[in-house]
């Protein structure tokens, strides 16, 4: 049986919703985040060796990456998935294709890059340190996140806010690929970009992915997606 090894508050949320939508028959391994470093532990490298979340293993295959684990698993099962999501990979040559592509490759490409460094220097000046090093660390933090991380991270909340705008998911007018890739990164951008009222169609494409039945029973069989700030 196909085994999604899942880590607690991780990208690999997306994987479980995929295979909840799709219907496929699926085991969950789940691993806990280490306490203090809030890091994977060291026992998924056993399943691949970048010791990395989501992993699947399916018989002897072992996909690694988000994005090359939907696209195992719409290649796979696609082709049972239910009507509605025929159009998990839209046809190639189309703008739906490429919209789907595009957004493929963004999410982890260009938008969650500068969430995990909001993430990691709004982290750095709670961790343990000489008292005298704190006010220093503080300020770096503070300036680095001003000058380059924010600015990047409200581009980016404007640029998915115009697409959505005129479009119900990523790729168009149905459920792609796109959408379950860019789903934590959504999650990740509107819980950690400042104010969520600011970006209403945003706010709205959320609401429908959550609001789905799969997204739900997915959050209730690997918990909840994103880790405290």
């Amino acid at each position: 049986m196909l085994t999604v090894h899942h880590l607690e508050t991780s990208r690999s949320q997306r994987i479980l919703w995929l295979l909840e939508e799709l219907g496929v028959p699926y085991e969950i391994r789940l691993y806990r985040r280490d306490p203090v470093s809030r890091l994977a532990p060291a026992e998924l490298k056993k399943i691949h060796p970048l010791g990395k979340s989501p992993v699947v293993t399916d018989g002897d295959a072992v996909v690694a990456e988000s994005g090359a684990i939907i696209e195992y698993l719409v290649e796979r099962f696609g082709a049972q998935a239910p009507a509605e999501l025929a159009h998990l990979e839209p046809a190639r040559g189309t703008s739906e294709h490429r919209q789907c592509r595009f957004w493929m490759h963004y999410a982890e490409g260009s938008l969650m890059n500068w969430l995990v460094m909001k993430l990691v220097f709004g982290t750095i000046p709670r961790q343990p340190m000489p008292f005298f090093v704190r006010p220093v660390a503080r300020a770096l933090c503070a300036k680095v996140q001003q000058k380059l991380i924010d600015p990047n991270v409200q581009t980016a909340l404007a640029f998915m806010e115009a697409h959505l705008a005129q479009h119900p998911w990523f790729a168009g007018e149905r459920l792609t690929m796109a959408d379950f890739q860019m789903s934590f990164a959504v999650e990740a951008a509107l819980a950690r970009g400042g104010n969520e009222a600011a970006w209403p169609h945003l706010l709205a494409y959320r609401q429908r992915m959550r609001a789905r039945p799969a997204y739900q029973r997915a959050l209730e069989k690997g918990g909840p997606v994103l880790m405290p700030a």
